[in-house]
């Protein structure tokens, strides 16, 4: 779908780009294909453990042996999923440094007014229930990490300013469902940024990205799209936390 720029929400803070530390143990849902999988191929490039997740186990496999990364199979809608990828994780490392929730679905494309619960419902699950069932069950093993670090890719259709802005009322374009969703998770990102004060919990935008997503259409390539995701992951412990921001700095809301 065409996702337009993110616009975000929280006060501007002095962006830096230094990495803390290298192998850190980091794992990517939703990672088989688009954002998360070139979020994996950057991060193990420059020297991290990546756990690339998957719920269709054959591709997530598949994906994560062509990038020489670690596969856990991660069904974000299924809690018991959810739980064995947790003692997968805890049992091999021991440990999380960084989660970055990037599993997401758009929903059908139709008119608020009609569309349908079922639809709405399996949205939300995914894209906002989603991200607090990953997070909370990998808190523990993120509060073994020196520097944890929470990544919420989120979207600029969730931006409220720039839906009246900008009117961003097309269905065709932007789904309704998805757009709540986004604005939801830019909340819950600022709600776990308080709650979790030794981490660092911010969200990304990656733009109007040429991903599957967006049925390849674009206003940028996925290493592009990334570059915001790849900086907050690696952000040190004194970086930034409670923003959303996208790759030319800190949005408004």
């Amino acid at each position: 779908m065409a996702v337009l720029p993110m616009i975000g929400i929280f006060p501007v803070v002095r962006r830096r780009h230094t990495v803390e530390r290298m192998n850190d143990i980091m794992l990517i849902t939703g990672a088989n294909k688009g954002i998360g999988h070139e979020t994996a191929r950057r991060l193990h490039q420059a020297g991290h453990t990546v756990v690339l997740g998957a719920r269709n186990r054959e591709l997530g496999r598949s994906a994560a042996a062509a990038l020489g990364v670690e596969f856990v199979h991660l069904d974000v809608t299924d809690q018991d999923s959810v739980d064995a990828a947790v003692d997968q994780i805890g049992s091999e490392h021991g440990r999380l440094d960084v989660l970055i929730n990037n599993a997401g679905i758009t929903g059908t494309f139709a008119p608020l007014e009609r569309g349908s619960i079922d639809d709405a419902r399996q949205v939300l699950d995914t894209n906002l229930l989603g991200v607090m069932r990953v997070t909370n069950a990998f808190v523990p093993l993120l509060e073994r990490s020196d520097n944890a670090r929470i990544v919420n890719v989120s979207s600029g259709v969730g931006s409220l300013h720039d839906t009246v802005e900008h009117d961003y009322s097309d269905w065709h374009v932007v789904p309704p469902v998805y757009a709540v969703s986004k604005t939801a998770l830019n909340m819950l990102t600022l709600k776990y940024s308080q709650a979790l004060l030794t981490m660092r919990v911010n969200a990304a935008d990656p733009g109007y990205t040429r991903t599957d997503l967006n049925a390849g259409a674009g206003a940028h390539d996925v290493t592009e799209g990334t570059d915001e995701i790849v900086r907050l992951a690696t952000v040190p412990a004194d970086g930034p936390t409670g923003t959303v921001s996208n790759r030319s700095g800190v949005l408004r809301w």
